[in-house]
Parts: C-alpha cells; structure tokens; sequence
C-alpha cells in the first residue's frame, strides 16, 4: 500500500508529461471575438475515389471581403471531414481532462491536509452508525456529497462565465499570463512560501453543523471537508480549473472536478467498507510534505507554457526554445536534488535515508533531465515536443545540418514573400520554405505545376509541434512536402495587425478581421468549416480540393500515404 501511495507522485508526472496534449483542445492566442481553434485530427477514408473529393475552393477567392460569400457548395464534403475532426476532438478533450482531475484528485488525497483524515473519518462513522451496514450507506452518501461539492464548482464556473467567456480566458493573452502568475502562486504555495487558508469563522460554522445528524449533517461534513483541506487541495484545483478553462470547453471545469471528486470521495468509501484496510495504510510523516513539494516544480513547469503562449503570438522573443528547455532542465534537477535530500525546505524534516520508491522516482527525474540536455544544440526530443516552442526559434540547431536548405526569401519575378520576416525565422520548422498568403501560395503552385498544401497551423497549437516533430522529420514524409508540393503555412492565432486598406468585416461571422490570424481563422472557418488546428488541405492549382482534409496524424505511414494520394490524383487529372 505504501508503495502504491507514492507512486501517485510519478503518474503526476507522467501526467504531466502525456495529458497535456489530449487536454490541449484550444491552443490559439486569439481575442475574445475570434473563432476558436483547437487541436484536431480525422482520419482519411482511403477508399474515396477522386470524383468524390474534387471538392471546388474558388479561384476569385479574396479577403478583401469574408470568404463565406465566396464559398462554394460543392465544398461540403470537406466541410463534413472537417466537422468530424471537431466532434471527435471535443469528445478527446473531456476524457483528457476528466483523467486529468482524476489523478489530481489521488494526488489531493495523500496531502497532509487529507490522508491523516482517512481514519478519523472512518472510525466517525463506525462509531456513530451503530451498524456495519448503516455505516457504508453513510459512507457512501459522504463520497456521493463530496462529488457534488466540486462538481457543482465546476458548473458554477461555467455557468458563471459562459463557454464563451472559456473561450475569451483560453484565447485571451492577458489572461494567460494571468494564468501564468496563478500557477506560480500555487507553487510557492506548495514550497511553503505561504498557506492559502479560507476565513476561519466561515469554516468554524460549516464545521458545528456537519455534528447535526441525517443528511444535512453529513453534507456539511463533506463540505468541512472540502474546506479544511483547501490549503491543500487550493492549489490543484486551481490548477485543473485554469487548464480546464484554457482549453474552452463549456463542460471542461465540470468534468474535471468529476474526475477530482471521485478520486477524492472513492477512497473514504473504500475505507468504510472495508475498515481492516486501515491498517495497511503507511503512516504520516516527512513524505507527505514531499509530495507538495514535488506538485509544485511540476506546477511551475507548467506555468512556463501559458507564459510561451503569450510569448509566441505577441512576438516579445523571450522564451526560445533553448531557453524554454534550460528552465525545465533546472527546475527538474532541482526536483531531483530533493528528491534524494540534497535540497531541503524549511518545513521539510531531515532525510535520513531514501525509501525504494523515492529512489526510483529519482531516477526517472534526473532520466527525464538528461533526456533534454540535447534539445539545447536542437534534438527532436519527440516525447515533449508538444510542450516545447516551435523549433525555428532555437538559435543554435546541430540537426538541421543534414536538411539544410537555402532560404528562398524571394518567390519568382524576385519579389520578396508575403508575411515572410514576421513567420519564417521563429514558425516554419527548418528545412521548409512555405508561403505564409493563400492567394500567393496558389499562384506560386500553378507557376510550378504543383499541388499546394495548406497547413492551418498556430503558434501554440500543441498538436501542430507535434506533428512537426514527429513525423515531418521523417525523411520520406519530409521529402515529400520539400519537393512535390508548394507549402502554404497559415497561422490562426497571431496577433500582427494588417494594413488599414486590408482589412474587413467578415460576412461569415459578422466580425472585423484586422490580423493576419483572423484573416486565416476566418478563411478556414467559412470555407472549410472547421475550427481545428492542424488542419491539412491539399488542393490543385485551381484551389480545388483534392482529399478531404485531415488533421494531427502521428503514424507516419499514414500520413506519407496520404500525401502521395494526394500528389496521385493532382497528377491523374
């Protein structure tokens, strides 16, 4: 039992390090009045002829008005694919973060402020019930009470704020920054820098009515609960709320608070059932403690990605991906460093020895920082790509030697690319050379015979880096996108304002359309109906579409498979 206790430290950090991405539902910095784009992938029916996918993008395509007037039936189809992608997304998005507060919530549950409870609790109800079999039905409607005090704090946030105000915090870069400075709040909170504590007469009075017998009773000692623990809990709610909340799901907060509830409620109950269990459980002490500290290097590594967010689509420079790395690098060696009692906080009791369980999670940590040491002369490192900055801002990159290409700053008739300067040196993976304009793109793919590829992609769509990563550095999948198609990157979330005679109001949403982002979010809106990033199109030099899109892939074959359907039938034509 006191191993599996403890082992709930490293699923946080393994979930840290693989949930993230399925959580990662909205990754784009648009304002409030944006359409929102989250992460997306769809599967491609191989078995769709070519005269079902002729799908027409029309050629007389402008943006000096909303390309929903412009939009063609016939562009259903990739519509539909598209609108599977969302669905699906949605649907991945909710078990992410309902697994996310789940292991939260055992993470909450062997807090200082929670586990020595467990007997006292169990033994409250034994003692008062009378019978074995009053004292489960007790039991069981004390967990049930403590599941709907948090889940009824996640339908008051989404209630509070709407899905569209989630939408406006997820998308909003002052509010990811103020994202940002909460989790590392909650950090120094669980390094001891403070407690965050509620009023004491407040908890003193939900406390003297949980003595009073029946339901009422036992609801307000499941809130006693809730309330005593905060200091504790506070901060992995807050957490789970914040990351719930910037991915723009209208049910996200209540799902995640679910998933908390019933981790928090399940063991009281198990408990009470079986009470002999009891004694299996290991003792308080020092290791408690640890696991607050451990929660917080984890939550201050997560802080540092909302801060990168705001860092990518408001261009400030700050957070390059070596510099990105080299914060994650200290703050999981200094974890180690605690871990074997070389670091010692001054609520911390001394470290005699290491227990086996702490050992091993030792290993895994200085493992993991190991691991990211190359990422600072440019490795892949494919397992935490999504995490990490776009590559294209690692100023020093050993591994783009055996891919290297020349810039090509200029498009024919030497003229210089569309939006070139603002996306090329710190988006575009190295080694490709896209066009960053539709309209540009198209031309330059019938000027060299080619299909063009349209890559709706953002500055921090998690998936997007993914991809990147892991499969367009394969070496067949990346031949492929170089040399058989004309590469169109659109960005749908940055923030660079066009110029005056450029813009317009969009007559697919009714909004103004003043950067390039909206430009790009409101030209896959209307024409595609999709608001899922990465989305990839592959259309002729007409700007009709060739398969219906897809989205993040990761099995490489696949992927490759449906790019050279696509140069297939551009060349079957």
């Amino acid at each position: 039992m006191r191993l599996l206790t403890k082992c709930v430290v490293l699923l946080q950090l393994v979930t840290f390090l693989s949930l993230h991405t399925a959580l990662a539902q909205q990754d784009s910095l648009i304002s409030a009045e944006d359409v929102t784009f989250t992460d997306g992938s769809v599967s491609v029916d191989e078995s769709t002829t070519a005269a079902d996918t002729l799908l027409s993008v029309p050629e007389d395509l402008v943006f000096s008005e909303s390309p929903a007037d412009t939009v063609s039936p016939d562009s259903s189809a990739a519509a539909a694919a598209s609108q599977q992608a969302d669905a699906g997304q949605q649907k991945q998005s909710l078990w992410g973060i309902f697994i996310a507060g789940l292991l939260g919530g055992f993470a909450a549950f062997i807090m200082p402020c929670i586990f020595p409870m467990v007997p006292l609790t169990v033994s409250f109800f034994t003692k008062r019930a009378g019978s074995r079999l009053k004292a489960v039905s007790q039991a069981l409607l004390y967990g049930l009470f403590i599941v709907v005090i948090y889940v009824a704090l996640g339908m008051l946030i989404t209630i509070t704020f709407g899905s569209d105000a989630l939408n406006a915090l997820s998308t909003n870069g002052v509010f990811n920054f103020i994202f940002f400075l909460i989790l590392v709040a909650f950090a120094a909170s669980f390094f001891g820098a403070f407690e965050l504590t509620l009023p004491s007469s407040f908890v003193n009075k939900i406390d003297a009515r949980s003595d009073q017998g029946g339901l009422l009773g036992l609801f307000f000692m499941a809130f006693s609960l809730a309330l005593v623990s905060f200091s504790c809990t506070g901060p992995i709610i807050g957490t789970l709320l914040v990351e719930a909340a910037s991915k723009g799901e209208r049910l996200g907060p209540a799902v995640g608070m679910l998933g908390f509830s019933l981790a928090l409620a399940i063991p009281f109950v198990i408990f009470a059932v079986f009470p002999s269990m009891l004694k299996s459980l290991p003792k308080s002490g020092g290791w408690l403690n640890s696991v607050k500290v451990v929660l917080a290097f984890l939550e201050l590594a997560l802080a540092l990605k909302f801060l990168s967010n705001v860092d990518l689509a408001y261009h400030w420079n700050w957070l390059d991906r070596e510099v990105f790395l080299a914060l994650w690098i200290v703050i999981f060696g200094m974890m180690g460093l605690y871990l074997i009692g070389k670091i010692r906080f001054a609520h911390d009791s001394p470290l005699t020895h290491l227990s086996v369980p702490r050992t091993i999670f030792a290993i895994i940590v200085f493992s993991f920082v190991v691991y990211m040491v190359p990422g600072m002369w440019g490795a892949p490192l494919k397992s935490i790509s999504a995490f990490l900055p776009p590559s294209a801002t690692q100023d020093f990159d050993l591994s783009v030697a055996g891919y290297a290409t020349t810039p090509q700053t200029d498009k024919a008739g030497g003229q210089k690319k569309k939006y070139y300067e603002i996306f090329h040196e710190r988006g575009t993976p190295k080694g490709f050379e896209p066009y960053y304009d539709y309209e540009e793109g198209l031309a330059a793919a019938k000027d060299l015979g080619k299909p063009a590829l349209i890559d709706f992609t953002g500055w921090n769509c998690v998936n997007c880096r993914k991809m990147e990563a892991n499969v367009w550095t394969d070496p067949q999948v990346a031949t492929l996108l170089r040399n058989e198609f004309v590469m169109i990157e659109l960005f749908v979330d940055d923030r660079t304002e066009m110029q005056a005679e450029e813009q317009y109001v969009s007559s697919y949403s009714g909004k103004k359309i003043n950067t390039i982002g909206k430009k790009n979010s409101d030209f896959q809106a209307a024409t595609f109906n999709s608001n899922s990033q990465p989305l990839y199109v592959i259309v002729d030099t007409e700007g009709k579409v060739l398969l219906p899109p897809t989205g993040a892939n990761y099995d490489i074959s696949a992927y490759s498979a449906y790019l050279q359907r696509g140069i297939d039938l551009f060349k079957n034509k």
